[in-house]
């Protein structure tokens, strides 16, 4: 427990917040409920271990940061995590009702383990990411995000076998989520390489005739298991302009998974969004 003052409340609270949450308790000395609650926190600080840490602003001293906070009545404790206020309660809560309030603001064992293996996977450290992700989805094997990114990686490394394995694992729910058919759709085309014919063949037969929509589209799957995204949206594209109805509308439908495949890239999803809306209008 410490006292933070505005000159400090930077490094003590916001700063600090980024390594483990933190409770502001905002007290005065003639506050009588503020001393029940103060020994309490105290006490559950000391349990935590460091998993969160508590800070104390005494509002007289300090009425630029309790006005900040919007402190009308006190105690009133403010959560902060990850340099953001994401909590807070006016008033004395019994104990449980404190362990409740500070186990909200406890990171998932899991989404922390998750967040390891993502770093060691773009670390370039491939074994230990396998072996991190495997952990996480042992701690919680209905993580479907964790699964969703465990698939990924190991569509990366060409693992179809085990990313199959993976998929079958998902929850009923996950294929409600849009990344479940992006993933779905770069493993299908992945798995359908083999049966293919070869890229030149492909682009030789477009360039024969531009409505050969078939081999567009085996164009398109061969680019989509090579990661080629953009290049796989033109041929889709070109589907889209020629014939809305061949194979059910599968050049939009492809493209739209193609968008999820390219989340992190939203200039690129913008620029083919806009495409695809001119070529249905």
């Amino acid at each position: 427990m410490s006292d933070v003052t505005l000159q400090n409340f930077e490094a003590d609270v916001i700063e600090a917040s980024r390594q483990a949450p933190v409770l502001v308790d905002f007290w005065a000395p003639w506050c009588g409920p503020c001393r029940t609650l103060g020994p309490m926190l105290e006490k559950l600080e000391a349990e935590a271990g460091g998993k969160w840490t508590l800070t104390k602003v005494n509002v007289d001293e300090n009425q630029e940061l309790a006005a900040h906070f919007g402190v009308r009545s006190i105690p009133h404790v403010v959560a902060i995590a990850d340099g953001q206020a994401v909590d807070q309660f006016v008033g004395v809560l019994p104990e449980s009702g404190l362990r409740e309030f500070i186990g909200r603001l406890m990171p998932n064992p899991a989404q922390v383990a998750l967040h390891e293996a993502l770093a060691l996977a773009a670390d370039g450290d491939r074994p230990a990411a396998k072996a991190a992700f495997q952990s996480v989805l042992a701690l919680d094997p209905g993580f479907d995000a964790a699964r969703f990114a465990y698939i990924g990686f190991l569509l990366d490394d060409n693992a179809l076998t085990e990313a199959q394995a993976e998929f079958d694992k998902l929850t009923p729910a996950a294929a409600q989520e849009d990344t479940y058919a992006a993933l779905r759709t770069r493993m299908d085309a992945m798995q359908g390489v083999a049966a293919l014919p070869d890229e030149g063949t492909l682009t030789g037969r477009i360039a024969a005739n531009p409505a050969d929509l078939p081999a567009r589209l085996d164009l398109a799957r061969l680019l989509i298991a090579r990661q080629h995204y953009e290049p796989a949206l033109e041929q889709l594209l070109a589907i889209v302009r020629t014939d809305r109805e061949f194979e059910e509308d599968i050049g939009r439908k492809t493209m739209l998974s193609v968008f999820d495949l390219l989340a992190d890239q939203p200039e690129v999803v913008s620029r083919w969004r806009r495409q695809l809306s001119t070529s249905l209008n």
